[in-house]
Protein backbone atom coordinates (compact mmCIF):
# COMPACT_ATOMS: atom_id res chain seq x y z
CA UNK A 1 0.00 0.00 0.00
CA UNK A 2 2.78 2.37 0.66
CA UNK A 3 4.06 1.83 -3.09
CA UNK A 4 0.64 2.76 -4.14
CA UNK A 5 0.24 5.62 -2.45
CA UNK A 6 3.22 7.10 -3.95
CA UNK A 7 0.81 8.44 -6.51
CA UNK A 8 -1.60 11.34 -5.38
CA UNK A 9 -4.73 9.98 -5.36
CA UNK A 10 -6.41 12.62 -7.35
CA UNK A 11 -3.80 11.40 -10.23
CA UNK A 12 -5.39 8.00 -9.86
CA UNK A 13 -8.82 9.59 -10.29
CA UNK A 14 -7.62 11.62 -13.38
CA UNK A 15 -6.78 8.64 -15.00
CA UNK A 16 -10.28 6.74 -14.02
CA UNK A 17 -11.99 9.69 -15.23
CA UNK A 18 -9.77 10.33 -18.78
CA UNK A 19 -10.71 7.05 -19.81
CA UNK A 20 -13.79 6.54 -18.94
CA UNK A 21 -15.02 9.97 -20.51
CA UNK A 22 -13.61 8.40 -23.70
CA UNK A 23 -16.70 5.86 -23.89
CA UNK A 24 -19.41 7.62 -21.70
CA UNK A 25 -18.43 5.37 -18.60
CA UNK A 26 -19.40 5.77 -15.04
CA UNK A 27 -18.23 4.40 -11.82
CA UNK A 28 -19.67 3.92 -8.80
CA UNK A 29 -17.16 4.85 -6.00
CA UNK A 30 -18.32 2.79 -2.22
CA UNK A 31 -16.40 5.41 0.50
CA UNK A 32 -15.80 5.07 4.14
CA UNK A 33 -17.30 8.28 5.32
CA UNK A 34 -13.86 8.87 7.48
CA UNK A 35 -11.71 9.05 4.41
CA UNK A 36 -14.20 11.54 3.30
CA UNK A 37 -13.76 13.75 5.52
CA UNK A 38 -10.15 13.50 5.72
CA UNK A 39 -10.03 14.30 1.80
CA UNK A 40 -13.52 16.65 1.27
CA UNK A 41 -11.58 18.18 -1.83
CA UNK A 42 -11.43 14.74 -3.38
CA UNK A 43 -15.36 13.87 -2.88
CA UNK A 44 -15.90 16.92 -4.32
CA UNK A 45 -14.47 16.37 -7.14
CA UNK A 46 -15.83 12.96 -7.60
CA UNK A 47 -19.10 14.32 -7.73
CA UNK A 48 -18.39 16.34 -9.72
CA UNK A 49 -17.38 14.41 -12.41
CA UNK A 50 -20.97 12.34 -12.52
CA UNK A 51 -19.58 9.12 -11.17
CA UNK A 52 -21.62 8.11 -8.15
CA UNK A 53 -20.37 7.57 -4.37
CA UNK A 54 -21.88 4.96 -2.13
CA UNK A 55 -21.74 4.13 1.41
CA UNK A 56 -19.06 1.87 2.55
CA UNK A 57 -18.66 1.83 6.36
CA UNK A 58 -18.09 4.83 8.57
CA UNK A 59 -14.38 3.06 9.10
CA UNK A 60 -13.69 0.02 7.36
CA UNK A 61 -14.55 -2.50 9.66
CA UNK A 62 -16.07 -6.25 9.20
CA UNK A 63 -19.67 -6.04 10.09
CA UNK A 64 -20.37 -9.40 11.00
CA UNK A 65 -18.14 -8.01 14.73
CA UNK A 66 -20.49 -5.54 15.05
CA UNK A 67 -23.73 -5.26 16.95
CA UNK A 68 -26.73 -4.71 15.56
CA UNK A 69 -27.08 -1.22 17.33
CA UNK A 70 -23.21 -0.52 16.38
CA UNK A 71 -24.19 -1.10 12.89
CA UNK A 72 -27.15 0.92 12.47
CA UNK A 73 -25.29 3.57 14.11
CA UNK A 74 -22.32 3.29 11.82
CA UNK A 75 -24.47 3.69 8.57
CA UNK A 76 -26.56 6.08 9.70
CA UNK A 77 -23.10 8.50 10.73
CA UNK A 78 -22.19 7.40 6.99
CA UNK A 79 -25.28 8.97 5.37
CA UNK A 80 -25.32 12.03 7.49
CA UNK A 81 -21.63 12.35 6.83
CA UNK A 82 -22.02 12.52 3.20
CA UNK A 83 -25.47 14.63 3.87
CA UNK A 84 -23.46 17.07 5.05
CA UNK A 85 -21.28 17.49 1.94
CA UNK A 86 -24.43 17.60 -0.34
CA UNK A 87 -23.89 13.84 -1.33
CA UNK A 88 -27.28 12.04 -2.12
CA UNK A 89 -27.00 8.55 -1.62
CA UNK A 90 -28.43 5.54 -2.50
CA UNK A 91 -26.16 2.32 -1.87
CA UNK A 92 -24.48 0.46 0.05
CA UNK A 93 -21.70 -1.96 0.07
CA UNK A 94 -20.02 -3.53 3.45
CA UNK A 95 -16.59 -3.29 4.15
CA UNK A 96 -14.82 -6.88 2.96
CA UNK A 97 -18.30 -7.78 1.39
CA UNK A 98 -19.20 -9.00 5.38
CA UNK A 99 -22.72 -8.74 6.22
CA UNK A 100 -24.07 -9.58 9.35
CA UNK A 101 -27.77 -11.20 9.47
CA UNK A 102 -29.28 -7.77 10.99
CA UNK A 103 -27.42 -6.11 7.83
CA UNK A 104 -30.45 -6.12 5.35
CA UNK A 105 -33.09 -5.20 7.84
CA UNK A 106 -30.76 -2.17 8.52
CA UNK A 107 -30.56 -1.00 4.77
CA UNK A 108 -34.29 -1.25 4.64
CA UNK A 109 -34.42 1.05 7.42
CA UNK A 110 -32.44 3.66 5.72
CA UNK A 111 -34.88 2.87 2.47
CA UNK A 112 -31.50 2.04 0.07
CA UNK A 113 -32.12 1.47 -3.06
CA UNK A 114 -29.35 -1.01 -3.74
CA UNK A 115 -26.39 -3.08 -2.47
CA UNK A 116 -23.79 -3.61 -4.07
CA UNK A 117 -21.85 -6.65 -1.64
CA UNK A 118 -24.23 -9.44 -1.29
CA UNK A 119 -24.08 -10.56 -4.45
CA UNK A 120 -20.40 -11.48 -3.72
CA UNK A 121 -21.58 -14.70 -2.40
CA UNK A 122 -21.20 -17.84 -4.72
CA UNK A 123 -24.28 -18.32 -4.18
CA UNK A 124 -25.39 -14.79 -5.76
CA UNK A 125 -22.38 -14.64 -8.13
CA UNK A 126 -23.32 -16.52 -10.99
CA UNK A 127 -26.69 -14.52 -11.61
CA UNK A 128 -26.76 -12.07 -14.65
CA UNK A 129 -29.75 -9.91 -13.23
CA UNK A 130 -30.65 -8.05 -10.74
CA UNK A 131 -32.41 -9.66 -8.14
CA UNK A 132 -33.86 -9.50 -4.63
CA UNK A 133 -33.04 -11.84 -1.34
CA UNK A 134 -35.40 -13.04 1.52
CA UNK A 135 -35.65 -11.40 4.66
CA UNK A 136 -37.62 -13.45 6.76
CA UNK A 137 -40.93 -14.27 4.70
CA UNK A 138 -40.47 -11.51 2.35
CA UNK A 139 -38.32 -10.02 -0.54
CA UNK A 140 -36.06 -7.29 0.30
CA UNK A 141 -36.73 -3.36 -0.65
CA UNK A 142 -33.86 -2.94 -2.09
CA UNK A 143 -32.01 -4.22 -5.13
CA UNK A 144 -28.73 -6.73 -4.96
CA UNK A 145 -26.32 -6.58 -7.66
CA UNK A 146 -24.62 -10.39 -8.91
CA UNK A 147 -20.54 -9.39 -8.37
CA UNK A 148 -18.33 -10.67 -9.92
CA UNK A 149 -15.09 -12.66 -8.24
CA UNK A 150 -12.78 -11.40 -10.19
CA UNK A 151 -11.78 -8.14 -8.66
CA UNK A 152 -8.48 -6.58 -9.48
CA UNK A 153 -6.73 -6.90 -5.94
CA UNK A 154 -7.49 -10.46 -6.35
CA UNK A 155 -6.00 -10.46 -10.08
CA UNK A 156 -3.43 -8.64 -9.16
CA UNK A 157 -2.56 -9.21 -5.35
CA UNK A 158 -3.47 -12.87 -5.48
CA UNK A 159 -2.58 -14.04 -8.18
CA UNK A 160 -0.02 -11.78 -9.57
CA UNK A 161 -1.36 -11.68 -13.24
CA UNK A 162 -0.26 -9.24 -15.96
CA UNK A 163 -2.17 -6.69 -17.11
CA UNK A 164 -3.18 -8.94 -20.46
CA UNK A 165 -4.26 -11.70 -18.63
CA UNK A 166 -6.69 -9.30 -16.72
CA UNK A 167 -8.28 -7.92 -19.90
CA UNK A 168 -8.07 -11.64 -21.28
CA UNK A 169 -10.09 -12.51 -17.91
CA UNK A 170 -12.58 -9.86 -17.65
CA UNK A 171 -13.47 -9.71 -22.09
CA UNK A 172 -14.55 -13.28 -21.47
CA UNK A 173 -16.71 -12.23 -18.59
CA UNK A 174 -18.51 -9.82 -21.11
CA UNK A 175 -19.10 -12.23 -23.28
CA UNK A 176 -20.82 -14.59 -20.84
CA UNK A 177 -22.81 -11.85 -19.48
CA UNK A 178 -23.95 -10.70 -23.39
CA UNK A 179 -25.21 -14.06 -24.45
CA UNK A 180 -27.69 -13.71 -21.71
CA UNK A 181 -28.20 -9.95 -22.36
CA UNK A 182 -27.70 -9.97 -18.33
CA UNK A 183 -25.71 -7.90 -15.83
CA UNK A 184 -22.15 -8.12 -14.46
CA UNK A 185 -20.76 -5.96 -12.00
CA UNK A 186 -16.82 -5.10 -11.22
CA UNK A 187 -14.73 -3.92 -8.16
CA UNK A 188 -11.84 -2.35 -9.54
CA UNK A 189 -10.16 -0.52 -6.99
CA UNK A 190 -8.87 3.15 -8.07
CA UNK A 191 -6.00 2.66 -5.89
CA UNK A 192 -4.97 -0.41 -8.45
CA UNK A 193 -6.68 -0.04 -11.85
CA UNK A 194 -6.03 3.92 -11.49
CA UNK A 195 -2.15 3.31 -11.63
CA UNK A 196 -0.55 4.68 -14.78
CA UNK A 197 0.84 0.67 -14.89
CA UNK A 198 -2.87 -0.52 -14.69
CA UNK A 199 -5.18 2.07 -16.86
CA UNK A 200 -4.68 -0.08 -19.97
CA UNK A 201 -7.06 -2.64 -18.31
CA UNK A 202 -9.92 -0.51 -17.82
CA UNK A 203 -9.28 0.88 -21.20
CA UNK A 204 -9.40 -2.13 -22.87
CA UNK A 205 -12.25 -3.45 -21.01
CA UNK A 206 -14.56 -0.68 -21.95
CA UNK A 207 -13.02 -0.17 -25.46
CA UNK A 208 -14.17 -4.09 -25.67
CA UNK A 209 -17.29 -3.95 -23.95
CA UNK A 210 -18.19 -0.99 -26.05
CA UNK A 211 -17.76 -2.57 -29.39
CA UNK A 212 -19.99 -5.52 -28.36
CA UNK A 213 -22.89 -3.26 -27.38
CA UNK A 214 -22.42 -2.45 -23.39
CA UNK A 215 -23.95 -0.35 -21.12
CA UNK A 216 -21.62 1.21 -18.43
CA UNK A 217 -23.85 3.76 -16.44
CA UNK A 218 -23.94 4.33 -12.62
CA UNK A 219 -25.46 1.57 -10.58
CA UNK A 220 -28.09 4.00 -9.65
CA UNK A 221 -28.88 4.78 -13.06
CA UNK A 222 -28.82 0.68 -13.87
CA UNK A 223 -30.84 -0.33 -11.21
CA UNK A 224 -34.11 2.70 -11.80
CA UNK A 225 -33.88 2.07 -15.14
CA UNK A 226 -33.96 -2.14 -14.77
CA UNK A 227 -37.03 -1.64 -12.56
CA UNK A 228 -38.68 1.12 -14.63
CA UNK A 229 -38.36 -1.30 -17.84
CA UNK A 230 -37.02 -4.51 -17.58
CA UNK A 231 -34.09 -3.91 -20.17
CA UNK A 232 -31.08 -1.85 -20.54
CA UNK A 233 -31.23 1.07 -21.67
CA UNK A 234 -30.40 2.31 -25.71
CA UNK A 235 -31.27 -2.11 -25.83
CA UNK A 236 -27.79 -2.67 -24.86
CA UNK A 237 -26.86 -5.86 -25.17
CA UNK A 238 -25.66 -6.11 -21.11
CA UNK A 239 -24.97 -3.95 -18.49
CA UNK A 240 -21.61 -3.87 -16.96
CA UNK A 241 -21.56 -1.55 -13.53
CA UNK A 242 -18.22 -0.66 -13.10
CA UNK A 243 -16.85 0.34 -8.88
CA UNK A 244 -14.30 0.66 -6.78
CA UNK A 245 -14.28 0.83 -3.15
CA UNK A 246 -11.98 3.35 -1.55
CA UNK A 247 -11.57 3.33 2.52
CA UNK A 248 -7.95 5.08 2.09
CA UNK A 249 -6.84 8.06 0.08
CA UNK A 250 -3.47 8.30 1.53
CA UNK A 251 -1.02 5.46 2.84
CA UNK A 252 -1.74 7.97 6.13
CA UNK A 253 -5.64 6.19 5.91
CA UNK A 254 -4.76 3.23 5.76
CA UNK A 255 -2.97 3.02 8.38
CA UNK A 256 -5.42 4.33 10.28
CA UNK A 257 -7.81 1.96 9.07
CA UNK A 258 -5.70 -0.69 10.96
CA UNK A 259 -6.12 0.89 14.35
Amino acid sequence: MANLHKTPFKTLLENIFEVTERYGAKFTFPITASAALRKPELIRMIAKSRHEIAVHGFKHVNYRYLKEREQEADIKKCILTFGKMGIEIFGFRAPYNAYAECTPKILEKFNFLWDGGIGYSPKYSELQVPFRIQIGNRESSFICIPLSKWSDDMMIDKYRLRNWQMIKILKNVLRRVKRKRGLIMFDLHPIRIGQSKHIDVLEQLLEYGTEIGGWFPTVTEAVEYWCEHGEWRGNASFCCLLTGDIDNFTFKDYLLRLT
